[in-house]
């Protein structure tokens, strides 16, 4: 069994704690021989600027280069709020998306069973919930040039951010986006805002040339961005994949989010180019969920999106679907069986701390590959 070389980035905040099972978990699959991982940590965000004055060190970016997949934590909190904005905690985060090349953005939401009333929205509505967001993450206007604060004088200031996208950056996203529907429900919605933006126009004419020429089998329909905001909320089920933008995608996926119970159910996996000669790609799985600074150190944290995170590593970076498949059966147990951590809680659930919660599913896991 070749072994696997991960990075680990904890980050700030919880970001350390729901690490911590993740490092349990890969401990439990390495001594049970299901999997064979080597890690090394790193520091990133608020860490790595309090320890190099950088939001990442180049040795650990070099770390990351080298790794077979990054597995991040979270980063950020009040305690940084003050330091320049190109050494600020997020930066970490950008820099590894933007130098790996990791442009797709995979976001899955799904409802499990037991948590269809902690929604905030009705049972029916989200029960059986499972789609997949596929946001372009590496362009638009989180990375477009010029993007300036210019003083205009007289207590007048300009801010300019730039929305800029190519033809092969959409038609990429877009390929992802379809090959992905074709193992699921084989729908794809794009969402752009052609509108009143000439990016949503592009984006628009290139995801349906891309769908013409290659994938006429897959259903393609197009919304407008804040539309389909409005029908996630009213009728997510109608959805399979979404592709979108980087700014439409980073909204719409956390509204999808809110759908599942909890921003701390939702993983993400971000992707780069599949390599030609070794067929391997850029990777890294973090949770959506942020650094949480209020809870941090409490043990209150909910580390199922950090689990799962890291179960979307095994799917897309080594080729263990059947494993990830389990884990995935293991939360779904251990959340039918009442244990709830505290952003999860319902009457009648049994409270259970981080630590608790990750024992539990690792528990099922053992259970579920005897």
């Amino acid at each position: 069994m070749a072994t696997q070389k991960l990075l680990l980035l904890p980050g700030d905040g919880i970001g350390p704690e729901v690490m911590a099972e993740v490092k349990r978990l890969i401990g439990w699959l390495n001594a049970k021989g299901l999997a064979s991982f080597a890690t090394e940590e790193g520091l990133v965000g608020g860490a790595a600027y309090d320890a190099h004055g950088a939001s990442i060190s180049e040795a650990d970016m070099d770390k990351a280069k080298a790794a077979d997949a990054i597995i991040f934590g979270a980063v950020g909190g009040p305690k940084w709020d003050g330091v320049p904005y190109e050494v600020r905690p997020e930066a970490g985060l950008l820099r590894l998306r933007k130098d790996l090349g990791l442009f797709a953005n995979l976001r899955p939401a799904v409802c499990y069973p037991a948590l269809a009333d902690a929604s905030s929205l009705k049972r029916e509505i989200v029960e059986g919930l499972d789609i997949m967001i596929v946001r372009e993450l590496t362009g638009g206007v989180y990375f477009g040039e010029p993007k300036t604060i210019t003083d205009l004088g007289n207590g007048q200031k300009r801010a300019v951010d730039t929305q800029v996208y190519d033809t092969y950056e959409i038609e990429r996203i877009a390929r992802v986006a379809f090959d992905l529907a074709r193992k699921r429900k084989n729908k794809v919605t794009s969402m752009e805002k052609r509108n009143v933006m000439k990016s949503g126009v592009l984006w628009n004419e290139v995801v349906t040339a891309v769908h013409n020429r290659e994938y006429k089998d897959v259903t393609l329909e197009h919304q407008l961005a804040d539309s389909g905001g409005m029908n996630l909320v009213k009728y997510p089920k109608m959805f399979d994949v979404i592709v979108t933008d980087n700014l439409f995608g980073d909204m719409l996926s956390d509204i999808a989010a809110m759908l599942t119970g909890s921003l701390g159910m939702l993983p993400s996996a971000s992707l780069g180019e599949v390599d030609a000669k070794t067929h391997k790609r850029r990777a890294l799985y973090e949770p959506v969920h942020g650094s949480a600074p209020d809870i941090a150190g409490k043990g209150l944290a909910n580390p199922i999106a950090m689990l799962t995170s890291f179960g979307m590593a095994l799917r897309y970076s080594f080729d263990m679907g059947a494993l990830a498949d389990k884990l995935d059966a293991a939360v779904a147990a251990v959340l039918a069986s009442g244990l709830r951590t505290a952003d999860i809680k319902a009457e009648g659930s049994t409270p259970a701390s981080t630590a608790q919660m990750g024992e539990a599913i690792i528990k099922e896991l053992e259970k579920l590959t005897a």
